[in-house]
């Protein structure tokens, strides 16, 4: 089933084309990229540094901490050299001059620490989502250009062999058209699962992470379906957000419904902190099927005439798509070219225009019309 690409996509993939390529050519395949994280504030840093010390394709050189208690915490829990840790990013960045940063800051400061890595010729990954704002996605977008480095966005659901293949069925063309997504994304909430007091009172500030689980759990929804609509901009956004739990979330949302509509289809996300128990699954109805995805690697599917879902079978990811980190490194390397994928700045601009329309929309009451961003 051929792919209608327009004039649009064409530019942005040239444009995608050219920043991996300026990107890539600086960093050599034989050797591991150099990385520096930005940010400790973040739990999923957590998840990382083990990972990191393991990985021949990175090798982490520097940690950019002002809290020095915190950065204390973490150089004692990971076993960490003393002479990895700054408490001045910018003084970090000259001194080491990195292939990439990876940003655990919360997420307003994610512009600030893009720009700052941009300016020096630096790439970055950050943690889901890319921002708190539209302002702030396209500044980082500018400076993404202006200085053509790459600008990657992490998603724990990226790596989940299911999403892939629930991607790949539908590309085939075997589920015919998309008429309907349906994306679960969510947990108990930060506060009944453990989060750190730090990670806490970002993210349940609506400056800092720029709402509760709309923007938490609502940008992974977000991100496979612009993926699955091949970069397509929704025509209008409707959103109703609860706080379930005013006395844990005063000043945020803890449960959200965002219906997300396009010329022929729709999604219907649901992010929430209110869930029994954390869940990320997705189902996706075309006209000639459906597939159904159940945590990392498990796909069950019926197509036209079946009478019954089977489960299919879930290769696992390789090339390069396995993690955070092997992508980061293969993108860098020019293995990998991020047009259009989950990762991507182009794909995340959507994301946040999806977003920021969500808040918007639930706060008003008033369904919000998209048009596509000028290029």
């Amino acid at each position: 089933m051929p792919l209608r690409i327009s004039n649009r996509r064409l530019l942005s993939t040239a444009l995608a084309f050219a920043f991996c390529v300026h990107a890539a050519a600086q960093v050599s395949a034989d050797k591991p990229i150099r990385v520096v994280i930005v940010g400790l504030v973040h739990d999923h840093a957590r998840g990382f540094i083990g990972p990191l010390s393991k990985n021949t394709n990175v090798q982490l050189v520097g940690i950019s901490e002002p809290d020095t208690a915190l950065a204390s915490h973490y150089e004692t829990e990971f076993h960490l050299d003393h002479k990895l840790f700054y408490t001045d990013m910018d003084k970090m960045l000259d001194q080491l001059h990195p292939d990439a940063v990876l940003v655990y800051t919360d997420i307003l400061d994610h512009r600030k620490v893009i720009e700052a890595a941009a300016k020096r010729g630096i790439n970055a990954m950050v943690e889901k989502p890319l921002a708190t704002t539209m302002a702030d996605a396209l500044a980082i977008r500018a400076a993404a250009r202006e200085h053509h480095v790459q600008v990657l966005v992490n998603y724990e659901t990226t790596w989940y062999a299911s999403n892939a293949e629930a991607i790949r069925e539908a590309d085939s063309g075997k589920l015919g058209q998309i008429r309907r997504v349906v994306v679960h994304d969510g947990h108990e909430g930060p506060k009944e699962i453990g989060v750190s007091p730090t990670f806490l009172s970002w993210l349940t500030d609506p400056e800092k992470n720029g709402a509760g689980a709309i923007f938490d759990f609502g940008c992974y929804g977000a991100d496979l379906m612009t993926v699955l609509m091949h970069g397509e901009t929704p025509v209008s956004v409707t959103a109703v957000a609860l706080t379930d739990k005013p006395d844990i979330y005063p000043r945020v949302d803890d449960d959200a419904t965002i219906v997300v509509r396009y010329p022929k289809a729709e999604a219907v996300l649901q992010p929430s902190w209110d869930w029994t128990f954390a869940r990320k699954d997705m189902e996706v109805y075309g006209t000639q099927g459906l597939v159904i995805t159940e945590a990392a690697d498990h796909v069950r599917a019926r197509y036209v005439p079946e009478k019954t879902e089977s489960e299919i079978p879930v290769p696992p990811l390789t090339g390069g798509y396995q993690n955070s980190l092997d992508y980061l490194a293969a993108v860098l390397r020019g293995q990998i070219k991020p047009d259009h994928d989950l990762s991507s700045l182009d794909t995340n601009m959507i994301v946040m225009q999806i977003l920021t329309a969500a808040r918007e929309s639930a706060k008003t009451g008033r369904t919000i019309a998209l048009q596509p961003l000028p290029q």
